[in-house]
């Protein structure tokens, strides 16, 4: 598979993660997330570590911006792959008041993509 066409299937899975936050979308969340994968942030009062079982009952409990009927804002500001089963991305969308700057590492296990890491900046929204 040539770089740009990985490049096509990886924007796909940033779509499929950010349907998944706007609709809490459980079924999306186990098609993009890496059973092993981290979740993290330096930007609560104490440093924030979830594994995705933890992660997945915190998305099973909020209600989802799309019940909300808030406006979607996801931008995904770059793709960069390492090889041919490593990349990272950098998106931003916004959730309630908040806007999130993440950082994703994602690999290619089995011939599918999926996210490994997620690790992010909150910035309150204007």
């Amino acid at each position: 598979m040539s770089e740009m066409d990985q490049v096509v299937v990886i924007n796909k899975l940033l779509h499929d993660y950010f349907d998944m936050l706007y609709f809490c979308d459980l079924d999306k969340f186990e098609k993009v997330f890496h059973p092993k994968a981290i979740y993290a942030t330096a930007d609560e009062e104490a440093f924030l570590y979830r594994n995705m079982s933890e992660y997945k009952k915190v998305l099973a409990e909020r209600l989802s911006p799309a019940s909300k009927q808030e406006i979607r804002k996801d931008f995904i500001d770059s793709v960069e792959l390492a090889g041919e089963n490593t990349a990272r991305a950098k998106v931003r969308c916004s959730i309630g008041s908040k806007d999130f700057v993440d950082y994703l590492t994602l690999v290619r296990v089995d011939g599918q993509w999926s996210i490994i890491s997620k690790v992010f900046q909150i910035k309150q929204g204007a």
